[in-house]
């Protein structure tokens, strides 16, 4: 399996005029990866869309793959800092990814695309221990203060985010969307909260 962990920084561009290049770049192949995949995304859809050139693109990101890798791997480390674990709490973090899924359901499609075209089995991506021992030592640390259920940190942690997404854009019964009434929301924020508090809880 090769190893698809980024081992290149992109050139990151100097000037006002360069950023907003990178930038248009990056939001342009976000949806040309969430739509079509990593194979089948065009670069010239992408340099035509985001108004540059392949020379250009090459220069930031290297290839199609690192481009790819830019955007998942950024998706990944966007999604600890904007919806960060609360071991405490895991019902109300899983509530808080059902809400970042409506907002950004771009970024669950990317991770599937690369478990279809990467990763069909084992672990997303090759440093998961990494990214996922702080998530890990926070649930481990809870367990022992009898305030989660026993067992594996790692298979609690999948069955919250697996939850969590229950109406996402993976989703083979019903794919939420951030247009749907409140009420709705609302309706699968307290079941979502209730389901995990009951799976997780210590009793």
């Amino acid at each position: 399996m090769p190893d698809h962990t980024p081992d290149r920084t992109p050139d990151q561009p100097l000037t006002s005029r360069g950023a907003a290049t990178h930038r248009r770049i990056l939001d342009v192949a976000t949806r040309e990866f969430a739509e079509h995949g990593i194979a089948g995304a065009r670069v010239e859809r992408i340099v035509a869309a985001a108004r540059t050139n392949k020379a250009q693109l090459y220069a930031y990101f290297g290839s199609k793959d690192g481009l790819f890798d830019a955007i998942f791997f950024g998706s990944l480390d966007r999604i600890v800092n904007v919806v960060p674990i609360d071991a405490d709490d895991l019902a109300d973090w899983a509530v808080r990814l059902y809400d970042e899924y409506l907002r950004r359901p771009d970024l669950i499609r990317l991770a599937t695309w690369a478990r279809l075209e990467r990763r069909p089995a084992g672990h997303l991506v090759d440093d998961a221990d990494r990214r996922d021992d702080a998530k890990l030592r926070a649930i481990a640390e809870a367990q022992a203060a009898g305030r989660v259920r026993p067992g594996e940190p790692f298979d609690v942690l999948a069955l919250v985010i697996a939850m969590s997404m229950a109406w996402s854009p993976v989703s083979n019964v019903y794919a939420a969307t951030a247009d749907e009434p409140d009420d709705v929301h609302e309706r699968r924020r307290a079941l979502l909260r209730d389901a995990v508090r009951r799976a997780t809880s210590p009793d």
